[in-house]
């Protein structure tokens, strides 16, 4: 029989197999751990709930809760409240009553069913989340509605553990009930009182020292001692940890400390579904397969018909309906916890334990081929749903219709509602667009010119007017969106230059080889900010720090190469009108394979600013570049002087 540390050992190494064997599948590396336990499972000593490996691997839920406290935070939960409260505590109260009642009529007792029910209620958030997440569609409407089911039943996991154990107790357990509850406000109201009044100042005195080592360590005894209290009370190792990730959260700590428990985390969870793994009696589910088919088929369907029906509640829009339903149709790792705990207190036998864990195992284990199958099946109806998006189209063009030679801005975030202050301030025309609804009326509530849509899709672009807009604005740092926006404006109006907000430099290339006109890196001008008041602080003449501004800003943004002003510059030409102006050199013209130094522009009294070309990496030209099809000439000068060069332009 092999030592704790061997077992250990073995487990880790499934672990890194498990891991490379699903990433080179593109798999969830989660599944990959239940199948290399299950695959072990018969060559390895039976995995008992006590055994040390057992509570090594119970310590990957522990920080799993732990994480989870640490997005929790009321300021989120008012936003979500409707998903979270909602649509989440419909769905857990409805499944447990359904199979509560399903267990009544197949003569299981009540308290059993509930137990059960409790147990498949879950979802798993590692798996639903991730897969968000590799969609990009945590933020979708879809995505949003599964986030806010999935934090609930993250939430109720801690009560669900108080009181699956009290089920059992079929003499007196109302007074069980109570009992649990009681001492659970107690301990609650302890930790949370106390712990909000201490642990902001501990953690100031900790990180005084400013040693790594002491920050972790730190983060180590408050999430295993308050683990240690709850469980010592009779409640959870996972409850105490929730709770530890709570009080951390409303500290300035609280993405230090995320970033520094991630590695335990993860490495204890692979730990724990290893270990759901070496829990299955592969002997049992061969003996019952029929059973253990028919009630993942029951249990996704089942869950998808509920979530489905309870979603349609909270939007009308049928492919997120779908998306949703199968979205959280399967088992979830939390599952497991309650599994184990009904098995403990004698709910259920170990043979019926052993087929609705292979059951739940299953599930999951065919969830990311669920979920695609959803987006397929989605897909096809957004396809049928066009009298819903023609109205949101209509709601634009609407908004839309007299603008001339205005600016759109898609995206009305706190980047997209400061830029459309400045726009107001100087009466420069705009339309926002954004596909968050509660911003959206909101905003309009207020006032704000900003309405409802998608501006990646072509025809919300059309119905805002680009082929009337001066330029479109990308307020939002995300690349694959932004990406797709500007192939979009790029095939409705070529000429229109797209400004786009990023992060950092990482993706400019890839803007700009899209069509992006300019790309504005928040990093880059928060440093310049910086750089600023620090040469100030330092003692530099005021003159001298804006003509360096000035000159890293002229070299960054090359639609603003001799343009960009400081405010000791001369100001009278501003009063003459100069401005910019876009031109796209259509391949009817006859200027192709001519430069713009041939065309004389100076003698009109336009200045050539610069020449960006769709598909080029680069985006320096000089004076004598030859002119292609598609080119897009930027000049500057007053109105009068960009007239005439774009009538120069447009000789044959």
């Amino acid at each position: 029989m092999p030592s704790t540390l061997e077992l250990t050992l073995i487990l880790l190494a499934s672990g890194v197999f498990a891991v490379a064997w699903l990433k080179a599948l593109g798999l969830p590396a989660l599944v990959g751990y239940v199948l290399i336990g299950a695959a072990m499972a018969p060559f390895l000593p039976r995995f008992s709930h006590d055994s040390p490996a057992s509570h090594l691997a119970e310590f990957g839920v522990v920080f799993l809760m732990f994480s989870i406290g640490l997005e929790f935070s009321l300021s989120r939960l008012k936003t979500m409240r409707q998903a979270v409260f909602g649509l989440g505590g419909m769905q857990v109260a409805l499944t447990m009553f359904i199979i509560m009642a399903l267990g009544l009529l197949f003569g299981l007792p009540w308290e059993q069913g509930l137990a059960i029910g409790g147990v498949l209620a879950m979802s798993s958030t590692a798996i639903v989340s991730k897969l968000l997440s590799e969609r990009d569609e945590l933020d979708s409407e879809h995505g949003r509605l599964i986030l806010g089911v999935l934090l609930f039943q993250d939430i109720a996991v801690a009560p669900l553990i108080i009181f699956v154990p009290a089920l059992a107790q079929s003499a007196g357990l109302g007074e069980a009930l109570l009992y649990a509850s009681l001492k659970a406000a107690l301990v609650l109201v302890v930790i949370l009182v106390i712990g909000q009044r201490v642990m902001r100042p501990w953690f100031q005195w900790i990180s005084q020292a400013k040693s790594a080592e002491l920050f972790m360590l730190n983060v180590l005894l408050i999430t295993l001692g308050l683990a240690y209290v709850t469980d010592q009370a009779g409640l959870s190792l996972a409850l105490g940890a929730f709770l530890a990730g709570v009080l951390i959260a409303e500290t300035e700590y609280r993405y230090q400390v995320e970033a520094d428990i991630r590695p335990f985390r993860d490495v204890l969870m692979g730990l724990f579904f290893v270990s759901i793994g070496l829990m299955l009696d592969l002997g049992v589910v061969a003996g019952h397969w029929g059973e253990v088919l028919g009630i993942m088929l029951a249990l996704v369907l089942g869950k998808f018909l509920v979530v489905a029906l309870l979603t349609g509640l909270f939007t009308r829009s049928w492919p997120v309906v779908l998306r949703v339903g199968l979205g959280l149709a399967q088992a979830g790792e939390f599952g497991f916890v309650l599994l184990a705990l009904t098995l403990g207190s004698g709910l259920i036998d170990a043979e019926s334990h052993q087929t609705l864990l292979a059951a739940m195992v299953l599930s999951m284990l065919t969830a990311p081929l669920i979920v695609m199958l959803g987006n397929i099946l989605a897909k096809r109806l957004e396809g049928g749903a066009w009298v819903e998006q023609a109205r949101d189209v209509h709601e634009i063009a609407t908004r839309a219709f007299g603008i001339q030679k205005h600016v759109i801005v898609c995206g009305y975030g706190r980047s997209g509602q400061s830029l459309a202050r400045l726009l107001e301030s100087e009466k420069v025309p705009f339309i926002a667009l954004d596909d968050d609804p509660r911003r959206v009326h909101a905003a309009a509530q207020a006032g704000d010119r900003v309405v409802f849509g998608d501006a990646c899709r072509a025809e919300v672009l059309m119905a805002a007017g680009v082929h009337r807009a001066r330029a479109v604005v990308i307020s939002f740092a995300h690349l694959p969106s932004a990406l797709k926006l500007i192939a979009a404006v790029q095939q409705l109006k070529p000429d229109a230059p797209v400004i786009v907000r990023t992060v950092d430099d990482s993706d400019l290339d890839a803007l700009r080889a899209a069509g992006a006109a300019e790309v504005v890196p928040e990093v880059i001008e928060g440093a310049l900010m910086l750089g600023s008041q620090t040469l100030l602080m330092a003692g530099v003449p005021l003159a001298r720090v804006l003509k360096r501004i000035r000159q890293v800003r002229e070299a960054r943004y090359g639609a603003m190469r001799g343009y960009f002003r400081g405010l000791t510059d001369d100001l009278d030409d501003e009063a003459g009108g100069e401005r910019l102006a876009s031109i796209l050199v259509d391949s009817r013209l006859g200027q192709l394979g001519k430069s713009p130094l041939d065309l004389d522009l100076a003698s009109l009294g336009a200045t050539f600013v610069n020449l960006r070309r769709r598909g080029a990496q680069g985006t320096e030209y000089g004076p004598e570049t030859s002119l292609e099809a598609g080119d897009i000439l930027i000049l500057r000068g007053v109105p009068e002087a960009l007239a005439a060069a774009e009538m120069r332009l447009a000789e044959a």
